[in-house]
């Protein structure tokens, strides 16, 4: 397969016009770290942001960073904590759950939306997102957004193409907008409940006036309980209050016990990870329903799979299924339909995901839009061809 490795937005897009003139399929690439993530790509040559890297605006005491496509996610993180700031939405890494090398890329994380625990407080990528640098499929370099909050710019392209998964364009510049580092973080901890008295508890969390910014519960193992976890952070002051107020909202659930610092932070990059899943040659689910189907989503799936993670206060659910077959694709698609969500093969061998629907497919009229949306940005279908779904 050719590798093209443009240095400049002007290479990206003659990498692009010369693909559209020749009628050759790319497949695009970041850091290489979610490459099992959606649908197989059958292209004849690839282009990689790799040269595309390197931070090109940070305003700290406007809460903004912008950084081009190629650039390492870790080389991002690293410039804001040195400030004090941080990405809100808590990007999951995929290196584990995959068995990858290399370092996930900016632009691999706005093209995949990939978002973490963070999501139920501090909102998706696609929310952090204000502006977008893109060569779309007829070679064009656009720019959508800008590097304020208050920018507008006409269509909200930014939003539109996040989570596109590179078959509408290739990005070269991505800006979000940041936030401070908390202080502190606490999580509290409620063993041995059941799924559906555990999201009572994540629900009772999030409904209350003390801000969890993280919700999930994690399914018993050889040497554990299954454990329902909140997260706060804050000031030193607030935490203790909220610590204490959660607890006594929380005290008809169970005992609670409180993990400090490095403990809760420990934790939740596992949740983030779905690190209950690595290391295992399950094919891995990821179901996005209401907070309330879950118990009954959860039911529905236990013959299927014995482990279930959620997170969102239930408003994410990760389940592990043999990867023989199709996975359970048809009824972990009807299952996520009729809870009101969809359902994704996050993780399964390429002949599965070329064989199935690895994203729900959506109904007649939204797939016309999507096939509308790839006739307008990308006409010939050199980028990314059937990433998400065939043909689009």
């Amino acid at each position: 397969m050719t590798l093209h490795t443009p240095s400049s937005p002007a290479d990206l897009a003659a990498v692009v016009a010369e693909a559209r003139r020749a009628g050759t399929l790319l497949a695009v690439a970041g850091g290489g770290t979610r490459s099992g993530l959606g649908r197989p790509v059958q292209a004849a040559a690839k282009v990689s942001t790799a040269k595309l890297s390197g931070i090109t605006l940070y305003e700290p005491a406007e809460l903004v960073i912008a950084a081009k496509a190629g650039t390492p996610l870790r080389e991002v993180t690293e410039a804001l904590a040195a400030r004090g700031q941080r990405l809100p939405f808590e990007p999951m890494d995929h290196r584990a759950l995959y068995g990858t090398t290399g370092e996930p890329t900016v632009g691999g994380v706005a093209a995949a939306n990939v978002s973490g625990p963070a999501r139920i407080n501090l909102g998706a990528a696609r929310d952090s997102m204000i502006g977008l640098k893109f060569v779309n499929g007829l070679a064009e370099d656009v720019k959508s957004g800008g590097r304020v909050m208050k920018n507008v710019t006409g269509l909200d392209l930014v939003k539109a193409l996040a989570g596109s998964f590179g078959t509408l364009a290739v990005f070269h510049e991505v800006c979000f907008k940041v936030l401070p580092v908390a202080e502190g973080e606490r999580t509290l901890v409620v063993a041995g409940l059941s799924i559906p008295r555990a999201v009572e508890a994540l629900s009772a969390a999030l409904g209350s006036p003390f801000e969890p910014t993280g919700a999930a519960h994690l399914p018993a193992t050889a040497g554990e309980a299954a454990r329902t976890l909140i997260r706060i952070e804050g000031f030193a002051a607030s935490l203790a209050y909220r610590t204490d107020a959660l607890s006594k909202l929380l005290a008809p659930f169970g005992g609670i016990e409180t993990l400090e610092a490095d403990a809760s932070a420990a934790v939740w990059a596992e949740i983030r990870d779905a690190a209950i899943f690595s290391g295992t040659d399950e094919a891995v689910w990821r179901l996005s329903v209401p907070p309330s189907a879950a118990p009954a989503l959860a039911e529905r799936l236990a013959p299927l799979s014995p482990r279930i993670v959620l997170d969102w206060g239930g408003g994410l659910v990760w389940a592990g299924v043999a990867a023989s077959g199709d996975a359970g694709a048809a009824r972990f698609h009807a299952a996520a339909k009729a809870a009101g969500g969809h359902a994704t093969l996050v993780r399964a061998p390429d002949a599965v995901r070329g064989a199935v629907d690895v994203f729900s497919p959506p109904a007649g009229p939204l797939m016309a839009i999507q096939r509308k949306l790839k006739a307008s940005f990308d006409p010939a279908g050199v980028l990314n061809p059937g990433r998400m779904y065939p043909g689009v």
